[in-house]
């Protein structure tokens, strides 16, 4: 770890150390006898009216094609690990078209109210051609077709949040008006609540946090720099940015998509004493993974966040 990347985890550390009380302390202690991890704590989404848990159950490891390790380990299986999660009190269900998991998710709404949880999902606009389109006005029609799609597979009136997935050019907000025109009316007409960018590039990720049209940036943030878009500290002062221009933050590979995974308890303290991320979605594959995460969370509080 560099010196610059050491002093932001520090820092972080440090945060996340202090807002720790005497009474979560024991609180801490008494939960770490129980085999039922703690709650997660319920946020609201800066800048939107999103309710959801702060730790999300994500979909999409190692994913592409529509499929992931989770839909690769079978219908009952994922739907299982939704219900597990849910019944831990986790609301927020991370989905893709790329990974393939809306019918999963629709599976599972059969017996998870629908208004008690949040669903995140991304529109894969690398299916439609070139990123310069060529036919604006057909665009726009793709990306309207595919959020009724969307509402029709997961059996839902509207989405909580749509984001265009894996921006990787500062160019994007030109390139891809057309899904960002056919987005914005679907949130006009409530069935969108939020849209967003999940960013795969650092300018990608600069310029999302200055485009006034972006609510929700998800975003690769962990301790180590795994799998992320540029240096730890670099990073960070982006998603600050983010956050002072009233956005919500969300962050993904907490766990260096699986590379720090001897190192969790670290990425968890590090992501909660930033004080920027609003939720964080992680891509436990059984339950037991899900309730560590939930453990390492309610062992960590999150500090207060900026903005």
């Amino acid at each position: 770890m560099s010196g610059l990347d050491r002093r932001t985890f520090l820092a972080a550390s440090a945060g996340a150390a202090a807002y720790l009380t005497a009474h979560t302390r024991a609180a801490i202690a008494a939960e770490s006898e129980s085999p039922i991890p703690p709650t997660p704590p319920e946020v609201l989404l800066a800048g939107t009216d999103v309710k959801m848990s702060r730790v999300g159950q994500g979909t999409g490891m190692h994913g592409g094609n529509r499929q992931s390790d989770h839909t690769r380990m079978g219908f009952e299986k994922l739907v299982a690990l939704m219900h597990h999660a849910y019944d831990r009190g986790v609301t927020f269900f991370d989905l893709a078209d790329l990974y393939g998991t809306h019918l999963y998710c629709r599976e599972a709404l059969r017996s998870i109210p629908r208004e008690k949880i949040a669903i995140l999902t991304k529109l894969w606009w690398q299916y439609d051609g070139p990123v310069d389109p060529v036919a604006p006005a057909h665009c726009k029609n793709i990306a309207k077709t595919t959020l009724d799609r969307f509402r029709h597979e997961l059996n839902t009136d509207y989405l909580d949040i749509v984001l265009l997935h894996c921006v990787t050019t500062p160019k994007w907000p030109q390139q891809l008006q057309p899904y960002m025109d056919a987005l914005s009316e679907a949130k006009d007409k409530k069935r969108v609540r939020a849209v967003g960018v999940s960013c795969h590039n650092f300018q990608a990720m600069e310029v999302a946090a200055e485009c006034p049209w972006v609510d929700v940036l998800l975003a690769r943030i962990n301790p180590r720099g795994a799998k992320m878009d540029g240096p730890v500290d670099d990073v960070v002062r982006v998603l600050r940015k983010t956050k002072e221009n009233g956005k919500a933050v969300i962050g993904m590979k907490i766990y260096g998509e699986g590379t720090l995974a001897d190192q969790k308890d670290e990425c968890i303290q590090f992501a909660q004493g930033l004080g920027l991320l609003d939720a964080m979605t992680v891509g436990a594959l059984t339950p037991e993974q899900m309730d560590e995460t939930l453990r390492l969370v309610g062992k960590y509080p999150a500090a207060p966040l900026i903005g």
